[in-house]
């Protein structure tokens, strides 16, 4: 009975983590409500030009992604500091880049989704160019998948803008059946939320922590050695 109530067993272990992802996932939910709010009331509205405040508001949501997995990779996996220090640590110090690089992921996304659209109405219309819809289909899936890689990368990486856009877009397809998967699971998620909204309350973070370790692997086949060996000693101190 006394190892049961030792706060450091497995089981307390994996309780304090859960509270953790739930915890990190309100975090990262409160930095996305003013998107959410205004993309459903444009949706609902269905008025084009309601939809085009997103594009600032999706800000704050795209450096609260990568303060998420920053704060998932060191805090939830390797029990590296506190959930409230390290999420907003890592969002004041890439703010500035991760708010540029969503606001061109954003910029892209609507126009991309606006053409679809109107070419969606074209075909429904009977009209044969609106076929083309598919291709704007397409597109949004490949930009989902290169926007998997890009806030995990400013979390984990220092460069250049535009070497960020470059290196994500190559990783995406250089590893396209990890990106495929890792879509695959970002699908069913977003299905899930939808049948059960409950579960935005601690997915988020669980999601992460999913493709954390898929991400973790690809993004090693990039890092040099002594970066490597760097990370896992950083790692090794907190396990001993």
């Amino acid at each position: 009975m006394g190892e049961f109530f030792n706060l450091d067993n497995k089981f307390f272990q994996g309780l304090n983590k859960a509270v953790d992802c739930v915890c990190l996932s309100l975090l990262w939910v409160l930095c996305c409500v003013p998107l959410a709010i205004v993309l459903y009331l444009g949706l609902v509205s269905k008025v084009i030009v309601m939809l085009i405040p997103c594009i600032p508001l999706a800000v704050p949501a795209g450096v609260a992604s990568t303060a998420l997995y920053y704060t998932v990779n060191k805090v939830i996996r390797h029990s590296r500091g506190y959930i409230w220090k390290e999420f907003w640590q890592a969002f004041r110090s890439n703010f500035k880049q991760t708010g540029i690089v969503t606001l061109i992921v954003a910029a892209v996304a609507f126009v991309i989704a606006i053409d679809g659209y109107i070419m969606l109405q074209f075909a429904q219309a009977g009209q044969q160019g609106g076929v083309l819809y598919i291709v704007f289909f397409v597109m949004l899936i490949f930009e989902a998948a290169w926007a998997i890689y890009l806030f995990p990368y400013m979390a984990r990486f220092e460069n250049t803008t535009k070497q960020v856009l470059k290196n994500t877009a190559l990783m995406a397809i250089g590893n396209l059946p990890k990106t495929l998967l890792m879509l695959l699971i970002l699908a069913l998620v977003c299905l899930g939320t939808y049948i059960i909204p409950l579960f935005i309350f601690f997915i988020p973070a669980v999601y992460t922590l999913v493709i954390n370790f898929i991400m973790e692997k690809i993004f090693m086949r990039y890092m040099s050695e002594e970066d490597i060996a760097a990370e896992q000693e950083r790692n090794r101190e907190f396990y001993q």
